[in-house]
């Protein structure tokens, strides 16, 4: 079997840390083409990996061997990257958040459907060992519903992460749509609707910049969800927790309470009315920490995808459903009051 051909644009953190490496890992992938509007990024990976290095995106997408690309650019070039990808005919895994807008979300999914590619998110907390461990407990239905939960993702801010440190366009508005909300927030508001299997229906939010400078975008953002089921539960993103990062949640069911990345050795705890306590170590949440860059589990999903020629796990659709809670969050904060999140028109 050939293997896949696999482009990467954008070459900053996340396709280091997270895209590349688990691209050249996989046995059914060569990596092909690197582009990165700084030249030197694209030809540093070019010379690592092999391959051909662009600053275009366009004249990668040219090539015609190319099966699929990984979207790792700034949010707002997300949506025009992904849809030029696809009517190219590549398959495509665009980080998150996916777009700006609910209208380029959608753009995104008509151009895949049309084109017939898979159009994956990569929203990889519910591919997260400690994550799949504790859906699997709330399914076998020993706990009862998920009446509250807290969830959070916090850490220092992207200015260690980011090539482009302090500045870079984490901060900047027109690149990045904003700030913790939409690089930390909404992987947690993917994670409550996967693990609940509920829909989130109403948002009251708080966002704000407290402490970053010379920035348009948040750096913290406290959430209340309401769910289609009426379980009800806060959610908080930020860039000034300091020291560590906190990527735990708690959920309160009506038979015990499950705690997921509480503890730094059992990932997933239960403790039961009963009074009997559970502890499981199934692996570690990854973390932009120095030793968490653990495998996100999206990267093999994606390929997996497309040699079975099967739905992505994380399609477009979910993505825009997340995005949708991210959208209410600004909407509420905005207007200083509950709103309804806008359920995506299945089409």
């Amino acid at each position: 079997m050939s293997k896949l051909k696999i482009g990467i644009i954008g070459c900053g953190s996340i396709a280091k840390h997270r895209h590349i490496p688990e691209y050249a890992q996989n046995p059914n992938v060569e990596l092909v083409a690197f582009c990165d509007r700084a030249e030197e990024r694209a030809a540093a990976f070019a010379e690592q990996y092999g391959g051909k290095a662009f600053t275009d995106y366009e004249e990668l997408l040219a090539l015609e061997e190319l099966d699929a690309v990984s979207v790792c650019t700034p949010n707002a070039l997300h949506a025009p990257i992904s849809i030029a990808a696809a009517r190219a005919r590549k398959h495509v895994l665009c980080e998150k958040p996916m777009a700006t807008s609910r209208e380029e979300a959608q753009a995104m999914i008509e151009a895949a459907k049309e084109a017939g590619v898979i159009l994956m998110i990569g929203h990889n907390q519910r591919l997260m060992p400690p994550h799949v461990k504790a859906k699997e407990i709330l399914q076998s239905g020993t706990l009862g519903k998920v009446l509250t939960f807290r969830t959070a993702f916090a850490h220092g801010g992207p200015e260690a992460w980011s090539v482009e440190g302090a500045g870079g366009w984490f901060f900047q508005k027109d690149q990045a749509f904003v700030g913790a909300m939409g690089d930390l927030g909404v992987h947690k508001a993917d994670l409550i609707r996967w693990l609940l299997d509920d829909e989130v229906v109403e948002v009251g939010a708080f966002v704000g910049t407290l402490q970053k400078e010379n920035t348009d975008v948040d750096d913290n953002a406290v959430l209340i969800l309401k769910t289609e089921k009426g379980t009800i539960g806060t959610m908080a993103a930020s860039w000034t927790h300091q020291p560590g990062e906190d990527n735990s949640t708690t959920l309160f069911c009506e038979k015990g309470v499950v705690e997921i990345g509480t503890d730094p050795v059992d990932q997933v705890i239960v403790r039961r009315v009963d009074g009997s306590v559970e502890k499981y170590q199934v692996g570690a949440i990854a973390t932009n920490e120095e030793g968490g860059q653990t495998d996100s589990g999206v990267i093999a999903a994606f390929v997996e995808s497309i040699l079975a020629k099967k739905p992505s796990p994380i399609p477009g659709e979910e993505g825009l459903k997340s995005l949708e809670v991210i959208l209410a969050a600004l909407d509420s904060a905005e207007k200083k009051q509950v709103v309804q999140v806008v359920q995506p028109i299945a089409r």
